[in-house]
């Protein structure tokens, strides 16, 4: 059966072949061969696939015969004439006679991504659509400040230090696309960046080329620019098969015929706007800036683009000098200037909250229709991918913070979306539609991708889930469609209030949540959206967002929440929100007490005891309770969301091949850096490094590692170096994690010159003096001073003070563990070690302290300074040699005098002034230098060893960058810097 079908198939496939080949040939001698070969589909048909009982139809089968047989079947073709089918004709050949699998078709990734899950979309459910003439209006919206819009000619071509230009490396992330570039304008492929710049058009679309792969205003305007383009396409197809277009069916083709016809357009426009809300375009105009030029550019080439911002004019009366304020919106005229279509007089300033809402806010009255949808292009990062450029990194990643782009495909289903608001979806109609991102970024880089992977698990099934079946659903997505009406009647779709409202987005959703709204969400459609995956930037993005969820708290909307959520969905709120950012800081807390409970035991000896104990009366139970801690330790369930969304997206083979993967790429070492803050891939010098790390994650890393370092020397295992890897290897890796992974991915890190200039920018900034003027990133003093700034108040020093008094238990409890003091417990021998460290503290302050008096003085304090080192060198050995004391136990108590420096060095940080008033706050600078000192060198000797070799250079290129490397993308090249390449 399968082998007759196959059979078949091959047949009418040459049979079909044959036949187009021929119909695309318009010529008489070709008449012959298309009547054969329709006749020969004809003869395939009838006698293999037909029923061969035709006793009902034997007439009709007679005379079919008889014109066969004659000759005279299929006699007469005629040549279609439409150019419509010629090119539908052309269409049908190539899929009849490609050679390639259809899996590789076509060959760039995004496009067959967006082609797979548009043709899947297809069989989802979704409403019907109305036709374009009784479609719901609705309109896009889209706030502006200072970001870029479109890149210049001298930003696409300006080098780093490295040789390496914007231009070049999109030419080499996107190969196939710049070909199609240079195909579409009508230039070979061998064309120079010189003989582009030589014809202004061709410059001109090289800018757009580059921007619409970049974070600019002009790719999203694009991308919304499409839902224009896809009603005009719809409402021309609509009103061919009705026969009342405006152009006729044989001048022109389909894509001609859409954009050609003023019906589609009048209907298109009729349906939706697209107002861009440009707060300062007017003083952008005033002063003549580029941005001001660029949106202008814009305007001209949307016909159907709208720009809102505020106009300020200033009047001088009676010597006083007013505002006022307006709201305005404007077009392009047929000349391209600026038309003014509205004015609004405002009864002040309108920016009396945060920006980006008030932006929205004064603007929204522009918009038409019964929906509207919020595109955000990014709010925190403007010109933020050209510092990126700029710096000294050798590998860059186009897409900083957030922006959104649209595809033609789905804004083809946006008539389909907008019907939502009429289905039936429980007790209320929606008010909120949520919509599917597509996060792009993840291509290049592996931290890039694992960036994606969290995101996209966020924004599909964690959103499918919120909506339905918890129905706490907010509006965390920038694509949501609102009801319009139900929004700007109950307070809009921002809320401005200052400070309190950092994560403005989802106050919306708190918004509508109140005033009896239903948000939904919906898988069929999708938008475009870029994450951040700069090395800093993701660090500011997370702490924006931790810090929105922190003063959510302190709102009115989270406390009404509170008092009418039902029960069960006040708990799927609460971990939607700042319960996620609780659980994750108990999380690490959970480490702590831990870890310090374990010390305790060990410096108390209660673990031995209650081990020996446990065994004499067979008792194994805390055994295996402490032991069965692992799997919950390193955590393994976080993981389970993104897997499942693994399975769903991609199916299990795919799923288990790309968890895999992700964790062969060090994906656990970058998900626990995250629990203190994220951070990203830029390549970044290492005492900028240090400077975002230091306070947040080294430290922390430091206090778990000295922590583990005491349960190894003093604790008690009974199961010996099983048990015990078993009970702390998560807190090692958490440690390992902490301390290295912002290096680790960090592209050229290990590379050995840049290692080199790395640590001598490092001392430099380590050495420099501050001063009055001079910032953190250049000074180490400056930088230690800005860092103090969060203790102000009384109770903020009572707590650090607190807090800083658990590192003394070090010294409490490893000086009674030494060999010097016996098995001795009398409290002198702790007062004992207090009186060394008083010692040693002025030993440190001998040798620190440099005079400015006179040449005999200093000439004095250098031989104070040799002789204290003489008799330390000498006090230890006397000691090692007539006492008890080993060199274990010297090891020991330098940390121990570690831990307790670091205590009183917070104290005297947080008792500032009383101790600048005693005047030892010099001292106390240059000792926390000291320890700077060492906390960089204890992460930077490991770094420069794996410096050495270059094997260590090239894998961290390929672990950051498989993703690229398995697209075949010249990565090598981009990170070399090539300068001979640059003008390709």
């Amino acid at each position: 059966m399968y082998v007759t079908s196959y059979l078949l198939y091959v047949l009418l496939f040459h049979k079909n072949n044959s036949l187009v080949s021929q119909i695309q040939n318009e010529t008489p001698e070709l008449a012959i061969g298309a009547a054969k070969a329709v006749l020969a589909v004809y003869d395939a048909v009838t006698h293999d696939l037909l029923s061969s009982d035709l006793r009902e139809q034997l007439d009709t089968w007679n005379v079919l015969a008889r014109a066969r047989n004659e000759r005279r079947l299929f006699s007469r073709i005629e040549w279609p004439k439409d150019p419509e089918i010629k090119e539908q004709v052309k269409r049908l050949q190539l899929l009849l006679t490609v050679k390639d699998s259809a899996a590789n078709i076509p060959k760039n990734l995004e496009a067959r991504r967006r082609l797979e899950f548009f043709a899947n979309s297809l069989f989802m459910d979704m409403p019907s659509a109305k036709p374009v003439s009784e479609m719901t209006p609705f309109s896009v919206f889209t706030p502006y400040y200072s970001e870029t819009v479109l890149y210049s000619s001298s930003e696409l071509r300006v080098e780093n230090e490295d040789g390496i230009s914007v231009l070049f490396y999109l030419q080499k992330i996107f190969p196939d696309e710049w070909e199609n570039f240079l195909e579409r304008i009508g230039r070979a492929d061998s064309t120079g960046d010189a003989d582009l710049q030589e014809n202004s058009s061709d410059s001109l679309e090289l800018r757009f080329w580059a921007s619409y792969r970049g974070q600019t205003l002009a790719r999203t305007v694009r991308g919304m620019m499409y839902y224009r383009r896809a009603l005009m396409l719809q409402s021309y197809l609509e009103g061919r098969s009705l026969g009342v277009d405006d152009h006729s069916q044989t001048n022109f083709s389909t894509v001609q015929g859409f954009e050609l016809s003023r019906e589609a357009r009048a209907q298109a426009d009729l349906k939706f706007t697209y107002v861009v809300s440009c707060q300062i375009y007017g003083q952008q105009k005033q002063r003549k800036a580029v941005e001001a030029a660029d949106i202008s550019l814009l305007l001209q080439r949307n016909e159907a683009l709208r720009v809102a911002y505020i106009h300020v004019e200033e009047s001088d009366s009676g010597g006083q000098v007013s505002h006022e304020f307006y709201s305005k919106l404007v077009k392009a005229d047929i000349h391209g200037k600026d038309q003014e279509i509205y004015s609004i007089k405002l009864p002040g300033n309108p920016k009396l909250g945060e920006g980006k809402p008030e932006n929205q806010n004064h603007a929204i009255i522009f918009t038409r229709g019964e929906a509207i949808q919020t595109i955000d292009m990014n709010q925190n990062g403007a010109g933020l991918m050209r510092n990126s450029i700029y710096d000294a990194g050798t590998f860059f990643i186009i897409y900083i913070i957030i922006f959104l782009d649209n595809y033609l495909e789905e804004a083809m289903k946006m008539r389909n979306l907008l019907e939502e608001f009429r289905e039936n979806h429980g007790i209320r109609p929606p008010t909120i539609l949520g919509v599917r991102e597509n996060v792009f970024t993840g291509s290049v880089s592996s931290l890039a991708w694992f960036m994606s992977n969290q995101e996209t698990s966020f924004v599909t099934l964690g959103q499918r889930v919120l909506a339905y079946p918890l129905k706490v659903r907010m509006h965390y997505g920038h694509p949501d469609v609102f009801d319009r009406i139900f929004h700007i009647t109950r307070g809009g779709i921002s809320k401005a209030s200052r400070v309190i409202n950092i994560s403005e987005d989802i106050y919306a959703g708190f918004n509508t949540t109140l005033r009896q709204g239903n948000i939904t969400h919906h898988e069929y459609i999708q938008v475009g959206k870029g994450r951040d995956v700069g090395l800093n930037q993701i660090a500011l993005f997370e702490g924006k967002v931790a810090g929105g969820n922190g003063e959510q708290v302190l709102s009115r909307d989270v406390y009404r929440l509170g008092q009418l959520l039902d029960f069960f969905r006040m708990l799927s709120f609460y971990f939607t929100t700042v319960g996620f950012y609780v659980c994750t800081m108990m999380t690490v807390l959970t480490v702590y007490v831990f870890l310090y409970g374990r010390a305790y035991l060990a410096f108390s000896g209660l673990d031995n005891a209650i081990s020996v104990t446990a065994m004499k009366m067979g008792n194994t139970a805390l055994d295996a309770a402490l032991n069965a801690q692992f799997l919950v330790q390193i955590g393994v369930f976080t993981a389970v969301p993104m897997i499942m969304g693994f399975i769903l997206e991609l199916g299990l083979l795919k799923a288990v091949f790309s968890f895999i993967t992700m964790q062969l790429q060090l994906c656990s070492v970058q998900n626990t850096e995250q629990l203190v803050e994220g951070f990203v891939v830029r390549h970044i010098k290492f005492a900028e490094n240090y400077r975002l790390y230091s306070r947040s994650h080294f430290v922390k890393a430091l206090e778990v590692a000295l922590l583990l370092i005491v349960y190894l020397a003093y604790g008690y295992s009974n199961g010996g170096a099983v048990s015990f890897v078993l009970v702390t290897l998560s807190s090692w890796f958490l440690v390992i994690s902490w301390l290295f992974a912002p290096y680790i991915f960090n592209p050229s890190g290990f590379e050995w010159q840049k290692t080199v200039d790395d640590f001598e920018d490092w001392t430099s900034w380590l050495l420099y003096k501050g001063g009055v003027g001079v910032k953190g990133d250049n000074s180490w003093e400056s930088w230690w001073e800005e860092e103090q700034a969060h203790i102000q108040t009384l109770r903020g020093r009572i707590l650090e003070t607190i807090l800083s008094l658990r590192f003394l238990i070090f010294q409490y409890g490893i000086v009674y563990k030494l060999h010097l003091t016996g098995k001795s417990t009398s409290f002198a021998v702790y007062g004992f070690s207090w009186v060394v460290l008083v010692c040693l503290v002025m030993i440190f302050k001998v040798f620190t302290y440099s005079p400015k008096r006179t040449t005999s003085f200093q000439l004095l304090m250098r031989f104070m300074q040799g002789v204290a080192s003489l008799g330390l060198v000498a006090a230890l050995c006397l000691v090692v040699a007539f006492t008890d004391l080993s060199i274990p136990d010297l090891f020991a108590s330098f940390l121990a005098f570690i831990a307790t420096g670091w205590t009183i060095l917070s104290v005297a940080i947080a008792w500032k002034r009383i101790v600048w008033i005693l005047g030892l706050w010099d001292s106390v600078r240059e000792f926390a230098r000291m320890y700077d000192a060492g906390m960089g060198m204890v992460i930077f000797v490991p770094i420069a060893i794996l410096s050495w070799f270059p094997f260590v250079s090239t894998f961290q290129s390929r672990l950051l960058f498989n993703q690229a490397f398995s697209r075949g993308l010249e990565i090598s090249l981009i990170l070399a810097g090539n300068k001979a390449n640059v003008g390709i």
